[in-house]
């Protein structure tokens, strides 16, 4: 067995969305018996056949592999328990008061409660409010065995390369006890690289909402940036490759979309931690303003600059929440706050994305194209993700002949050069240069 010590072998991840999925299949890979629950048929019906239902480099694989092997799928939690439980369940905010909702979490401990016994090693591995592992799940535990090894071990990695850094990033855990945390630091050093112990589950807790929610400010200055240069006639990209240039400071970032499972919710969490204990947080509520605007502010400026936009067609290419590295990921999907705006300026919208099929591009709102078909009808094209087969776009062959008259290149991937030598006009996150006469 490679990695999996033989006193917390059989591992239990309770969750199947992206954060147990990509850990199971790690797992599996590092030689451990993981045992995966969920609660949706399908989801269950698809991986016990070795078919993940989400996109991730090498999570594929390693399911095709070792399911049946070392990868087993079900509704529950085996009859014999496990030596270590891992709840990876979701925990989303509420859409208006952005709220965090936790009965998810709740449902998870009481069924590790019923199915596993106090030797099992309790692993939190959701993204919750400080203080949840011990008011959430700690009293389950103990209502059902007395006593419990827990453990907060948070998910850090990036989608497309989780599976990397889930060796490579370092583990960071905190425990209830002693006990707890020094079987956590066993368990995790059999998966990575270096393990990082913290004093307390609250501090683990913290350290993943202090590192999104960080992360959320930093994209936030360059979009700050982009809505100044908009309006001063300046290229954002310019002043920031300029600033950045050899200067002994935290570099900034290019401006851009920010969504995803994580940078979307979790600052709202922890602005409710900082709330209950009697602060709000001006920085981190101001940073997830700036960056939910982005999106509605982009399409706006499109309507603006589509002449006549009623009855006009509009490509938009990248329905994901990001291009680079690739997913299919929608949730904080920037094309779900612009569609109303194109909506209601009378826009016909086509949608094309690598990897995000046509079902959910017709949920959203669109009318799903090839590339080819895409260009030939549209008025303008809106790029929202950087993937990489849209770094590659064939411009010169997809503009000849087509009626396209704008590209919005949110992020400055294509050659503005061959597209204004179609007639068409180039712009980007906080670039609009004046269209030559």
């Amino acid at each position: 067995m490679t990695g999996a010590s033989p006193r917390q072998s059989k591992i239990g991840v309770i969750g199947m969305g992206y954060v147990g999925l990509t850990l199971t299949a790690a797992m599996a890979r590092r030689g451990f018996e993981v045992h995966g629950v969920d609660t949706q048929p399908a989801v269950v019906d698809s991986l016990s056949q070795g078919r993940p239902h989400i996109f991730e480099p090498g999570v594929d694989e390693a399911f095709r592999e070792l399911t049946g092997e070392r990868i087993f799928i079900g509704s529950e939690l085996p009859d014999a328990g496990v030596d270590v439980a891992i709840i990876c369940v979701s925990t989303p905010v509420d859409e208006l008061r952005h709220e965090p909702y936790l009965e998810n979490l709740a449902a998870a401990a009481e069924h590790v409660s019923k199915r596993c016994t106090p030797d099992t090693l309790v692993v939190v591995r959701s993204t919750v409010p400080v203080g949840a592992t011990r008011a959430v799940v700690l009293p389950r535990l103990l209502a059902a065995w007395s006593c419990a090894r827990l453990v907060m071990a948070p998910e850090r990695t990036i989608q497309g390369q989780a599976l990397r850094e889930l060796v490579e990033l370092p583990q960071v855990v905190g425990g209830l006890n002693a006990e707890s945390l020094r079987l956590g630091v066993e368990l995790f050093s059999d998966l990575a690289a270096q393990v990082v112990p913290v004093s307390t589950l609250e501090t683990a807790e913290l350290v993943k909402l202090t590192n999104n929610c960080h992360t959320d400010v930093i994209y936030s200055f360059g979009n700050e940036v982009a809505r100044i240069t908009e309006r001063l006639g300046l290229d954002p990209l310019e002043v920031i490759r300029a600033t950045n240039v050899d200067y002994p400071r935290p570099d900034i970032a290019k401006p851009g979309y920010v969504g995803g499972g994580c940078l979307s919710k979790d600052p709202y969490i922890l602005l409710s931690v900082a709330d209950q204990v009697g602060y709000v947080p001006p920085l981190i509520s101001a940073a997830r303003a700036v960056n939910e605007e982005t999106p509605v502010h982009v399409a706006r400026r499109m309507v603006d600059l589509i002449t006549d936009p009623a009855d006009k067609t509009l490509l938009v290419l990248g329905w994901a929440y990001k291009g680079w590295p690739p997913t299919d990921d929608m949730r904080g999907t920037p094309i779900a706050a612009m569609m109303p705006v194109f909506t209601a300026a009378g826009l016909r919208v086509l949608g094309h994305d690598p990897l995000v099929s046509a079902d959910v591009i017709r949920q959203y709102g669109g009318d799903p194209v090839d590339l080819a078909d895409g260009f030939a009808r549209a008025d303008a094209v809106l790029v929202i993700t950087d993937h990489p087969e849209y770094r590659d776009l064939p411009v010169d062959t997809l503009l000849t002949g087509s009626n396209v008259r704008l590209v919005y290149d949110s992020w400055r991937i294509l050659d503005a050069a061959s597209i204004t030598a179609h007639g068409a006009q180039y712009a980007g996150l906080g670039y609009e240069p004046e269209v030559a006469e």
